[in-house]
């Protein structure tokens, strides 16, 4: 009932009226308008975006760079020094860092641990213990990646708790129309109805009192169909929240615009409702509110493994093959720890560790905390599910057997009319039987229009309203 279909929006804001008819709205093209044009869909979009050019901007942190140095004193006639010196610096994924360069050093008091004249490097710093297995710049960019699923299924959740809202202002703008078509229909029985009373007095037929009878009826539907006009307007104002065009400009539904009504000729005892089991299985595994709870315990995870790493005490090796002048190809043709080299490496750790169990003992608990939490949510909309569904079946039925009593209602009306027409009955009593049925049929719409609304609920519950 609600896969998406193509968007109306060109027929529902056409500024063309159609004379002698009025325009209709659906249930799915009030939905499919709000999904592509509401400001709120539009802010989760945006949001999602948001997190696209955020984990851009974390895989900016293995992006090559490109640095020169270039810096000269000369004084009172020396050139004291004279450096040049252009470098490639590539991160890579696993921790490991390349650079390359070329240097050219000239000056009477050059640094003591600078080469003089040129020379070339090519060079990895490689992180042996901390940091090996992950790191800040990994982590960043796996968070990111993860950020992006995450507002994912946030755009979802929004669009579900959105279209929710929509298709419950429909259904009560649905409900609020078919009572204004009952109370208009009776309003006009008791227009013809008094009139008739009238000249049947004015004829000598019927009592005065019989008009007064007609008179006090006809003034009681004028002003329920007043107040049935008034919840109508209200109700079309209410849905117009959820009517945005597509230049981000709200649009006021016309009065001219009515609910479709093709839902009404739908026989409810032979609807096919969804099966409570599969529903349960659609939620559980596909509900945004749980996907997201999925996410971030990923994220956790990857929190944990890079706390993790600050229990290990670092030691980064760092090794560049050295050449005389800009030539590179000698480089590789002698051992790494013979000639032409530069080497080091750093080792350190705290004593004691205090910070480092801190935090992980922290990323231990929030991953607890998110899978408490998780569990919750699951029996909650687990529920929630059943509470819909058991409403389902419960309006159903309820519908079926107002459907009846509409019948024996409307039996009982004609048959006191019929015997009112004869001098068997008065016309209080028709009145009587006349109220009851309107209470009975507008009791059949809030129930009907509560089921459909109820299955949309059922959708909504299982977080399947996208």
């Amino acid at each position: 009932m609600l896969n998406r279909l193509p968007i109306f929006f060109v027929f529902l804001f056409s500024s063309v009226q159609l004379s002698g008819q009025n325009k209709t709205l659906s249930l799915e093209q009030l939905l499919d308008i709000t999904r592509a044009y509401h400001p709120i869909a539009q802010q989760a979009k945006l949001s999602v975006d948001m997190a696209d050019a955020n984990l851009q901007s974390a895989r900016g942190s293995f992006d090559p760079a490109f640095y020169v140095r270039n810096e000269q004193k000369t004084f009172d006639g020396k050139n004291y020094y004279s450096y040049a010196n252009p470098e490639l610096k590539i991160p890579t994924w696993y921790g490991i860092d390349v650079k390359a360069g070329f240097e050219n050093n000239l000056g009477e008091r050059l640094e003591p641990i600078t080469t003089f004249g040129k020379s070339s490097y090519l060079g990895v710093s490689v992180p042996l213990l901390k940091g090996a297995l992950m790191d800040k710049r990994r982590n960043a960019v796996l968070q990111a990646k993860l950020l992006v699923k995450m507002t994912s299924q946030d755009q979802l959740l929004t669009y579900n708790n959105l279209l929710y809202e929509a298709a419950e202002s429909y259904w009560t703008w649905v409900s609020s129309f078919q009572k204004l078509q009952i109370l208009s229909n009776t309003l006009k029985i008791n227009q013809e109805r008094f009139q008739l009373v009238k000249n049947a007095f004015i004829h000598g037929e019927r009592a005065a009192i019989d008009t007064t009878e007609a008179l006090s009826q006809l003034q009681f539907m004028e002003a329920a169909q007043s107040q049935a006009w008034l919840d109508f307007q209200k109700q079309r104002f209410e849905l117009s929240n959820f009517l945005w065009k597509d230049d981000q400009q709200p649009y006021e539904l016309d009065e001219a615009v009515v609910p479709d009504s093709s839902w009404n000729k739908v026989d409810i005892n032979q609807y096919p409702l969804p099966s409570l089991d599969i529903t349960l299985a659609t939620a559980m595994k596909a509900h945004p509110k749980l996907n997201v709870f999925n996410i971030k315990q990923d994220a956790l995870v990857l929190e944990k493994k890079l706390k993790m790493q600050s229990l290990l005490p670092t030691f980064d090796v760092n090794y560049n093959f050295l050449s005389k002048g800009y030539a590179s190809s000698g480089m590789f043709k002698q051992p790494l720890f013979q000639n032409n080299y530069k080497y080091g490496f750093q080792i350190g750790m705290p004593l004691f560790l205090r910070e480092a169990r801190g935090e992980y003992s922290k990323a231990l608990l929030k991953i607890k905390d998110n899978a408490y939490e998780m569990q919750d949510t699951k029996w909650m909309i687990s529920n929630k599910v059943r509470s819909y569904f058991a409403e389902i079946h419960a309006l159903k039925n309820q519908s079926l057997l107002f459907q009846k009593n509409v019948m024996n209602q409307k039996a009982l009306l004609q048959a006191e009319q019929s015997k009112f027409e004869i001098g068997e009955s008065s016309l209080f009593l028709v009145n009587s039987r006349e109220n009851k049925l309107l209470e009975t049929e507008q009791k059949l719409v809030e129930l009907k229009t509560k089921f459909f609304k109820s299955l949309v609920a059922l959708q909504w519950s299982a977080g399947a309203l996208k």
